[in-house]
C-alpha cells in the first residue's frame, strides 16, 4: 500500500474518451490515446490492499489486484506486468472489454466510487508490450501430444496458450477465415482495435500454437476423424446460436440478427468491403435487445451514418446507485450504466423518442410491419410492467428501416454437425454436457467457455480456457502444474 490516504485524497479518475463528434467519424478506440499513464499511477494509490480483497472473488480469473495496484503505484511496470500475466493471459482484452465485476467488488466501492482496476489492468498490458515485457514462452521440451482446439475465441485462445506453454502440440481449429471469434467480427474497432489481437496471435505462432482458418469441424473435416488424430480436443466454438423473436412480420427482409450486421461492418474495416451490404446509413433503425451486443449495434450504426437509431430493453430502467437489498456488495448491480455508443447516442440525439440516450426501456415488440413489397417499414411496440405483461394504452410505433436482433444466444450452432458427429451429451438448456474436470461424455473430448457454461463474460471465457487447459494437461500427463482457477460448476457471485 504506497500510500495509506489514497483513497481519501485522490478522487476517481477514468480514461478519459475522446470528444463524441470527432470519434463517430472513424473506427478507432474511444479513448484518448496516451491520457491513461498519467493519471493511472494516483489511480492505483487508492487501492486500500484490504486484508481480505473481494474484488479476488468477484474476478474469476483470481487476478492479483492489489499486488498489482501496489506496484503500479511505484511505478515498477515489469513486477506490475508479472504479476497480472500469472493469472489472465490477454489482459489487454479484457482491460477493455470486460465490464469490471471486480470494481462492483472493491471494498472501497462499499461507500465511495471503486478503485480503476480495469484501467490499471489496461495501461500494466500496454505498457508491458510497449517495453517487451511479454516475449514468446515457447515450452524447453515438448511432450509428444497433440490437442486440437475448436475456435478461437478467448477461451480457445487461452487453451491454446496454457497448453503450448505446457509442451504439447496445439492446433487451432477456426470456421472464419481469421483467428479470434466473436473478438474478430463480433467486437468492434472502437471498443478494442484489432492489433491488440495480432500481437497476441504472433506471440502464440511465435511459442508453438498452430493455427487452421476456414475449417470448420464438422463440414470441412469430420468430427471424428479429427478426434482420431489428436491424443485431446478442446471444443471452445462458443454460444453462437442466436435467439429468435417470434412475432408477426418476422419474415420481412431488413430484419437480421446482430451477428449478421456486425461481422460485416467488422469486414469493411478489415478491408474486404467497401460497403457492408447491412449498412445503416439513411436507415431508421431499431435494436431490440438492451445487452452489450446490442450497444455494439448502436455505436456502428451511428458510425455507418444511420437516420436515427433506438435500443429496445424490456427490463425497465435500472438506478444509478445499487439497490442494498436485492444486491448488495460486492455482487454485480444492475445499475444505469452509459456506455461510449450510449454516451454518442445521447450527445448526437439519434433516438428523440427514447427514455435516456438511445434506449427505450420497459419495450416490447409487438409486431413488425412491411411496406408491401415485403420490406420492414415499422417496428409496434408497448410498455411491460415487470412481469413482462402489456401495459393496456402504451402502443407505440417506431419507424424501422433495419432491425437489428440482440437478445442473445442459447449454446452452440449445431449446423456444421460437430455436436452429432460426435455423439456429445447436450443440456436441456443447448450447452455441451461435461463433468467436474470439463470432460464431455466421449473420451478424450473437453468442453469449455459458452459453449458448455452459456453465454457470459469474457474474464469467465478466459478463466474457463485455463481451467480446461490444466484439465487436458492432467488426462494427458497424470497430472498438470497449469493454474485452474475456476470448476465447470463455480458461478458469479449473486444473493
Amino acid at each position: 500500500m504506497a500510500d495509506p490516504k489514497g483513497f481519501m485524497n485522490t478522487p476517481r479518475q477514468e480514461w478519459p474518451r475522446r470528444p463524441v463528434e470527432e470519434r463517430v467519424r472513424d473506427w478507432d478506440e474511444v479513448y484518448v490515446p496516451g491520457a491513461l499513464l498519467p493519471i493511472i499511477s494516483k489511480q492505483a494509490d487508492r487501492c486500500m490492499d484490504c486484508g481480505i480483497p473481494f474484488c479476488h472473488q468477484a474476478c474469476p480469473l483470481g487476478n492479483l489486484i492489489p499486488e498489482w495496484n501496489d506496484l503500479v503505484s511505484r511505478e515498477d511496470w515489469r513486477a506490475a506486468s508479472e504479476r497480472l500475466h500469472a493469472t489472465n493471459n490477454f489482459p489487454e482484452f479484457t482491460g477493455r472489454l470486460c465490464p469490471a465485476p471486480c470494481e462492483a467488488g472493491c471494498v472501497l466501492a462499499i461507500n465511495q466510487p471503486a478503485v480503476t482496476i480495469k484501467n490499471v489492468e489496461c495501461a500494466i498490458a500496454d505498457r508491458a508490450w510497449e517495453e517487451g515485457l511479454t516475449p514468446p514462452r515457447p515450452p524447453d521440451r515438448l511432450s509428444g501430444k497433440t490437442v486440437a482446439v475448436i475456435g478461437s475465441g478467448p477461451t480457445g485462445l487461452a487453451a491454446a496458450q496454457q497448453l503450448t506453454r505446457a509442451g504439447h502440440t496445439v492446433a487451432v481449429y477456426e470456421r472464419d477465415d481469421r483467428i479470434g471469434g466473436l473478438m474478430r467480427y463480433g467486437i468492434p474497432g472502437f471498443k478494442m482495435e484489432k492489433h491488440h489481437l495480432e500481437r497476441r496471435i504472433e506471440q502464440m505462432r511465435a511459442e508453438g500454437t498452430r493455427f487452421r482458418t476456414s475449417t470448420a469441424v464438422g463440414r470441412d473435416v469430420p468430427a471424428d476423424g479429427l478426434r482420431a488424430r489428436y491424443d485431446a480436443v478442446v471444443l471452445a466454438t462458443g454460444a453462437t446460436a442466436w435467439r429468435e423473436l417470434a412475432v408477426p412480420g418476422r419474415e420481412l427482409a431488413g430484419i437480421h440478427q446482430a451477428m449478421e450486421y456486425l461481422p460485416l461492418a467488422n469486414r469493411v474495416c478489415e478491408g474486404d468491403l467497401e460497403v457492408s451490404p447491412l449498412s445503416a446509413a439513411g436507415k431508421h433503425v431499431v435494436i431490440v435487445g438492451g445487452g452489450d451486443t446490442g450497444a455494439d449495434c448502436l455505436g456502428t450504426a451511428v458510425r455507418e451514418g444511420a437516420a436515427s437509431v433506438t435500443q429496445l430493453d424490456i427490463y425497465a430502467q435500472p438506478g444509478g446507485e445499487r439497490d442494498e437489498d436485492s444486491e448488495p456488495w460486492p455482487t454485480y448491480p444492475k445499475i444505469y450504466r452509459l456506455s461510449a455508443a450510449h454516451e454518442e447516442a445521447r450527445d448526437l440525439r439519434t433516438a428523440p423518442a427514447a427514455d435516456a440516450d438511445a434506449r427505450l426501456f420497459a419495450a416490447s415488440t409487438l409486431r413488425f410491419v412491411g411496406d408491401g413489397g415485403g420490406c420492414v417499414r415499422s417496428l409496434h411496440l408497448v410498455e411491460v410492467d415487470e412481469s413482462r405483461q402489456p401495459v393496456a394504452g402504451t402502443d407505440r410505433t417506431l419507424p424501422a428501416d433495419l432491425v437489428l436482433l440482440a437478445l442473445g444466444f442459447s449454446g452452440p450452432d449445431r449446423e456444421d454437425g460437430l455436436v452429432d458427429q460426435l455423439g456429445l451429451e447436450m443440456l436441456p438448456r443447448g450447452t455441451i454436457a461435461r463433468d467436474g474436470a470439463f470432460a464431455t461424455n466421449v473420451r478424450g473430448v473437453f468442453a469449455a467457455g459458452d459453449a458448455a457454461r452459456g453465454q457470459s463474460l469474457i474474464v469467465w471465457a478466459i478463466a474457463e480456457g485455463r481451467a480446461v487447459a490444466a484439465a487436458v494437461d492432467r488426462y494427458l500427463t497424470g497430472g498438470s502444474q497449469l493454474p485452474s482457477p475456476i470448476s465447470p460448476h463455480d458461478r458469479p457471485m449473486v444473493v
